[in-house]
């Protein structure tokens, strides 16, 4: 017998789009908030460093651009396809940022990506920030599943997946063209209901 009862979205439509992006909060006074034009000095920093530059083939050539590409992570979000913080300071400049991308509300998942400027590494803020947004993700908007990558010859983006609770998967061969060639790609992924922390 053929089950031809359709099955329903994970998450449905509009349910992130209706209402305004969080600021989602952090330890010692930093949160995650949405990027503003204001963030596009930090933006074009981010695309001048040589490690954000290499992991994430990320680059922004002028201010203009930036602020441009801020616009497009507001649209996304109301679009439902994207959702995109800024990991700020107590101060509020921007140091980082962290999001989902691919999201696909109806099949309840969604890519994590993060980076972060040179005077935020090495203090567990990538850690703190991934592991906020997959809770929000998977417990308040109501994801199944969150996948990260990162190329296999950056352990750093490796240990910050372990760490925060997205369990080893694979290696994707060949993923993701680099300026010095094809890199292999760690897959990690986390689901609902995963015990929270490191692995």
């Amino acid at each position: 017998m053929i089950n031809d009862t359709p099955v329903p979205p994970v998450v449905p439509a509009g349910r992130m789009g209706r209402d305004d992006q969080p600021v989602l909060g952090l330890p010692d006074g930093f949160a995650l908030r949405p990027w503003c034009p204001e963030d596009a000095e930090a933006l074009m920093a981010a695309g001048r460093d040589p490690a954000i530059h290499r992991w994430n083939l990320f680059g922004v050539a002028s201010v203009r651009e930036a602020r441009d590409r801020i616009t497009r992570m507001q649209d996304r979000w109301r679009a439902e396809t994207g959702a995109v913080w800024a990991l700020a300071r107590p101060d509020g400049g921007a140091t980082g940022l962290v999001g989902l991308n691919d999201v696909d509300l109806e099949g309840g998942s969604a890519e994590i990506i993060y980076w972060l400027l040179p005077a935020a590494r090495g203090r567990g803020a990538a850690v703190g920030a991934v592991e906020r947004v997959s809770r929000w993700a998977l417990d308040e908007l109501g994801l199944h599943r969150l996948r990260l990558s990162h190329s296999t010859a950056n352990p750093a983006s490796c240990r910050v997946a372990l760490k925060a609770g997205f369990a080893p998967e694979g290696v994707m061969r060949g993923a993701l063209l680099h300026a010095d060639g094809w890199h292999d790609q760690h897959l990690h992924a986390r689901l609902a209901g995963d015990a929270p922390g490191p692995l």
